[in-house]
């Protein structure tokens, strides 16, 4: 590792640009339609590629349709089915599923040249496949070029060789049809809750052109304190000859033009297929920092002189603190509010269709809604996203908890070694994207293994230093947090669960908020899940609420009687959690998933292509996440006509300024108030406080909203409760 002091000056700016000139790196996309053909056996290669898929995307977007393109039955799957007496014990397998189509691959192929794409015929080609599923083997103009085994990372080729410089280039990519087309030793994702299994090239696939050295890769971390980036180059000689450079970076904020910081290394050199690593730290005088308030972007524009390389990050650091257990980002006290993303099954969803390359589809979900929504954060859960994905989120200040995909673990099987070379992947073509915020091992899965024996390997890969949560598995450094899933509903579902009523949530203050996760209360807890509510689209209860339905409010139960419901009771959830700060982070699960019968949970769209959310959810779920928040600690169902007590009204500021203003509580019967208790409320910044009001019941028997509005500079904020007067 070589450390080189700064330079500052306006002459190594200029060297920097004029080396990005001539030999700076062409990308050459390799997106679009590509040909498509399938085959049982891993060689030889089809004869014929009679479909044409896109890339990115799935195979299941091929035309004409191949059959029974995502039939697999994962054995986790299987194990629970025969669990609940869905499938007889002869079913349970010791493979990693049961496949249920004629076929074991997919085969992708297309043509490009290379001559008129750049000037001059390139010394160095790196081939990138940002993300595809279930592992990959590349052929170049007939020729074997190697094989990636992991289905959520990029695979990276160095193809020069490979290429022909006049006349058409040829590419295949063959890929796994189902997880049982790679070893068993191999992660190819454990979910529990998918039906479907679909193979494709989800993510971009590019072309890399330029001279040498290669830059293969870079990471820009911040250190706020020093106002300042560590920033690690590797860098590799792909020729046969040993070559000479210095390498340089010059920082500017994003879409501006003018140079914040630079820095030129001294020369050096590699030999014939030599690759380096090279570390420094940049500073970056009164840096802007990135918040989801204010998305500050920069760019570091890098070159070897042979090679180019522009990457863009941000100046953010987010910590927790097992001591106050509370989240800090940049800093400063912040609370996490937002939800979740399984993209993974919606991959499965009839209505997936190309929608999550649909740039305007992405964004709309992304941006235009969170911010609706009140929302600063997501978890991705059991998959990761596209890379365009994070980079409408860096520009969106979304606050990301990334999931590697495993939900029960399958440590005798796996390979350690491989287990700590995809993390490791996975975390390289994520770590310079500042929405990525907290790297998350697992879900629900207690994985001793992996805590000991694998991450200790990759953590330090991370110059960020970001928190790690472990799934239940005990966390590995004294200030990560832990993941609690208080699904109380689940009561009403399981028998051998309590049921469970609203009027019991007091009892939960301060006391242990889930009955399978043993993380201990002293470490800051991310809400991630909870509710066990479930609808689909349509308004049918879920495979796993059915039960908790027809209990809440029968059988005969219109769909909007249950979207009422759900929306009524979720919303008094977060606002219970929210309240009582027994959590750094509450998010909502889950925000996009599938949705179709017999599925186990679902979102809350009611129209997925157009990101239409149901009605009653967007009012009562909105208000309980707005920044303002306001929880009345009230649940009893019924009152005495003319009754006087005393209401808790709950509220909290996770601004960092104070909030002040008028606080109203009313009983209203069809929007005209009919009892009204007004008092005004100041609340400190990062505040909690409990406004104690007196109000009288209404003597006219009926059913009333008990509501109470928190009116201040911003929008007012908003909780109900239903009463009947009797």
């Amino acid at each position: 590792m070589v450390s080189h002091c700064l330079i500052l000056a306006v002459a190594v700016a200029a060297a920097l640009q004029a080396a990005t000139g001539p030999s700076a790196r062409t990308t050459l996309p390799l997106d679009g339609s590509w040909e498509v053909g399938e085959s049982v056996a891993a060689t030889p290669r089809p004869s014929e590629f009679g479909r044409k898929a896109p890339v990115p995307g799935l195979a299941n977007l091929a035309t004409p349709p191949f059959a029974d393109v995502d039939r697999f039955d994962s054995r986790e799957l299987i194990d629970v089915e025969i669990r609940d007496k869905k499938r007889p014990e002869s079913e349970r397998t010791t493979a990693v599923g049961t496949p249920h189509q004629e076929r074991n691959y997919f085969w992708y192929r297309r043509t490009f040249q290379l001559k008129g794409e750049v000037d001059a015929r390139p010394q160095a080609a790196i081939l990138r496949i940002n993300k595809a599923q279930f592992g990959s083997a590349v052929w170049i103009n007939g020729t074997l070029v190697g094989e990636h085994l992991g289905s959520f990372s990029a695979a990276v080729f160095e193809v020069t060789r490979y290429l022909k410089w006049k006349g058409d280039n040829e590419i295949v990519i063959r890929i796994g049809a189902h997880p049982a087309a790679v070893p068993a030793w191999v992660p190819t994702g454990t979910d529990k809750e998918k039906y479907k299994w679909t193979p494709g090239i989800y993510d971009s696939v590019t072309l890399d052109l330029s001279d040498n050295p290669v830059i293969e890769s870079l990471q820009a971390a911040p250190r706020l304190a020093e106002s300042a980036i560590v920033v690690q180059t590797l860098v590799y000689n792909a020729s046969s000859k040993p070559v000479k450079f210095a390498l340089k970076h010059s920082v500017h904020v994003w879409k501006e033009t003018a140079i914040a910081a630079t820095f030129a290394g001294s020369e050096v050199q590699l030999a014939a297929g030599e690759r380096k690593t090279f570390q420094e730290t940049i500073r970056l005088p009164n840096a802007k920092l990135w918040t989801p308030e204010t998305p500050n972007l920069y760019v570091i524009e890098t070159t070897t002189g042979g090679d180019s390389l522009a990457t863009r990050f941000g100046m953010r650091e987010l910590r927790f603190d097992t001591a106050t257990r509370r989240a800090y980002l940049n800093g400063k006290l912040y609370f996490l509010r937002g939800s979740n993303i399984a993209l993974h099954r919606f991959f499965e969803d009839p209505e997936c269709k190309g929608r999550p390359w649909d740039e305007a589809w992405v964004r709309r979900l992304l941006v235009d809604i969170p911010k609706q929504m009140n929302w600063n954060s997501f978890r991705l859960t059991l998959g990761p996203a596209p890379q365009m994905w994070l980079d409408i989120a860096d520009e969106a200040g979304l606050i990301i908890q990334t999931e590697f995909p495993i939900w029960q673990g399958h440590w005798d099987e796996w390979k350690r070694e491989e287990l700590v070379t995809e993390f490791g992947e996975w975390m390289r073509d994520q770590w310079n994207h500042p929405s990525i915020a907290i790297w998350d091992a697992s879900n629900e899965t207690h994985a001793e293994i992996l805590r000991d024996k694998v991450l200790p390997e990759v953590r330090g890969l991370d110059l960020s230093g970001r928190p790690w949560d472990n799934g239940y598995t005990l966390p590995m450094a004294p200030d990560d947090p832990v993941e609690d899933h208080p699904y109380f509903f689940i009561g009403w579902w399981k028998p051998q669960y309590k049921p469970f009523a609203m009027t019991d949530l007091e009892k939960l203050v301060g006391a242990k908020t889930d009955w399978n996760s043993p993380h201990p209360t002293t470490h800051a807890v991310m809400i991630n899940e909870y509710g066990w509510l479930w609808l689909n689209r349509d308004g049918t209860p879920t495979l796993l609420t059915d039960a908790v339905y027809e209990k809440l409010v029968g059988a005969n139960a219109t769909p909007a009687q249950r979207f009422e419901t759900y929306a009524y009771l979720f919303g008094g959830l977060t606002e219970f959690w929210r309240a009582h700060r027994q959590a750094a982070g509450v998010q909502h699960f889950v925000y996009l998933t599938c949705s179709y019968p017999g599925v186990r949970t679902s979102d809350n769209f009611r129209d997925i292509g157009r990101l239409e959310l149901e009605p009653h959810f967007a009012d009562y779920v909105r208000e309980s996440f707005r920044p303002l928040g306001l929880y009345i600690n009230f649940w009893q169902p019924l009152l005495a006509g003319g009754e006087e007590r005393e209401y808790a009204v709950m509220m909290v500021n996770d601004e960092a300024v104070a909030q002040h203003g008028t606080l109203t509580l009313a009983f209203e019967k069809e929007g005209v108030p009919a009892q009204k208790a007004e008092e005004p409320f100041e609340i400190p910044a990062y505040g909690q406080q409990t406004f104690p009001i007196r109000l009288l019941a209404p003597r006219e028997p009926g059913q009333y909203v008990l509501k109470a509005v928190a009116s201040h500079a911003g929008e007012p904020t908003v909780s109900r409760r239903k009463v009947g007067v009797q």
